[in-house]
């Protein structure tokens, strides 16, 4: 199974800096807090002390979590992804074929998902099952309540400079 993950030098930019920040800013933080924290004493009835090496924990965690991303990210290119089937940000609009419900998404990679904007990641379940579609296409997508099925009605693309890119890329 590969285990690299896509992402756009954006979402690799993003989360080496959120990374950088937890290491510089926030686990020194952290580790003042537990310095301080032992300073006051009787380390076993200390709460402030348990507290902090829990943040600790926590933030050391998500530097792992961190650090092992930015190890198995490739960064791809969006200007050089086919324009005509859908890949990496390429935004499709679908129609659900059981309700005719219209949703819009965005398939992005690590580092700039968002649910709230309908930007899911490219590595989802769902977004596997539009890999290499075309507009037009009748897609089946595994989800959790069963296999739904969806007709793409718009593939678009948005250039660096935010203007809609449409069709195949031009040399």
């Amino acid at each position: 199974m590969d285990d690299r993950i896509p992402m756009t030098q954006t979402g690799y930019n993003k989360i080496r800096a959120e990374l950088e920040h937890l290491e510089t800013v926030v686990l020194s933080e952290v580790t003042q807090r537990v310095a301080q924290a032992r300073e006051e004493g009787d380390l076993s009835e200390n709460a402030e002390y348990h507290g902090a090496r829990e943040t600790q924990g926590m933030v050391m965690a998500k530097i792992q979590f961190l650090r092992d991303k930015l190890s198995r990210a490739y960064v791809i290119d969006p200007a050089r992804v086919p324009r005509d089937v859908v890949a990496l940000g390429a935004t499709i609009t679908l129609r659900d074929l059981a309700t005719g419900e219209e949703e819009t998404f965005t398939l992005v990679g690590a580092g700039e998902e968002d649910l709230d904007t309908n930007r899911i990641l490219i590595t989802s379940p769902f977004s596997k099952g539009f890999i290499g579609k075309k507009k037009g296409d009748i897609v089946e997508v595994t989800v959790p309540r069963g296999t739904q099925r969806y007709e793409i009605l718009d593939l678009r693309y948005e250039d660096l400079d935010g203007a809609d890119a449409v069709g195949p890329q031009a040399s």
